[in-house]
């Protein structure tokens, strides 16, 4: 499998005037075309961090990160796609202009561009609603539609920090399967950052478990799950539990 990103010996600390707090140390594992990587820690941890740290937004103080044998700097990538928490959409834009507006930005906005992203909105349910303001779609909808808008500059690998954590609990799950079959059905490779557990294990094919800050790695625990099934099919199936339960104790060892 081809790889795509390398993750060798990444330390970072933040510093302010009252002194330098540690939050990563030592972070190595390597992502390949196709993986759904999750990653999962303490609250504090470092998560987000190093989420940032992938998306080239802050640069390691020791060790290296490489996007097909290029190294990752603070300027950014355009092949990384980063989903936020929140889905930003603009309320005075319409549904279809929210989508395109990285195409936009970038001053890629060609007619056959457009019509890629419009073929995506049919694909996933949301064409009908192309002329609507953000307010009239559902918290689901929404996160498709910023799924979209992220899918529309095609980049290479997906980072996505706790996409569905404003949404409630039954919506969290309809959408999380959602999301999973469309970066599934697109061939993307993702990295997502979770505190939930049976989510990591209903969309990941690897999770990747941090320990107290400074966060290193406790365990990489590849997940096998039939290939057709999806995230709610998972979260159903015997081996679930097991997994849910090895994660549980690596968290919580030494603690």
């Amino acid at each position: 499998m081809e790889q795509l990103m390398d993750i060798s010996h990444v330390s970072y600390s933040y510093h302010t005037m009252q002194g330098e707090t540690p939050a990563l140390s030592n972070i190595n594992f390597t992502v390949h075309k196709g993986d759904f990587l999750a990653i999962v820690g303490p609250s504090g941890c470092g998560k987000s961090t190093l989420l940032s740290l992938l998306a080239g937004l802050l640069e390691p103080e020791r060790g290296s990160i490489f996007l097909y044998g290029q190294k990752v700097s603070q300027k950014g990538n355009r092949t990384i796609g980063y989903m936020l928490q929140h889905d930003h959409l603009f309320e005075w834009r319409t549904v279809e202009k929210n989508v395109l507006l990285g195409l936009e930005i970038q001053k890629k906005l060609t007619p056959e561009r457009k019509e890629d992203v419009l073929g995506m909105l049919k694909t996933y349910g949301l064409y009908k609603f192309k002329d609507a303001r953000p307010s009239q779609l559902s918290g689901g909808m929404r996160q498709r539609a910023a799924l979209i808008r992220t899918l529309a500059l095609k980049p290479e690998i997906l980072l996505l920090d706790e996409p569905f954590s404003a949404l409630d609990y039954q919506t969290r799950l309809t959408v999380g399967d959602d999301i999973g079959s469309i970066i599934k059905k697109e061939g993307k490779t993702a990295i997502l950052v979770t505190h939930d557990l049976s989510e990591a294990i209903s969309l990941g094919t690897q999770v990747i478990v941090l320990g107290k800050r400074p966060a290193g790695i406790k365990a990489i625990i590849p997940i096998q799950f039939p290939e057709s099934a999806s995230a709610l099919e998972r979260r159903n199936s015997p081996e679930f539990k097991d997994y849910f339960n090895k994660i549980w104790k690596e968290l919580n060892e030494n603690e």
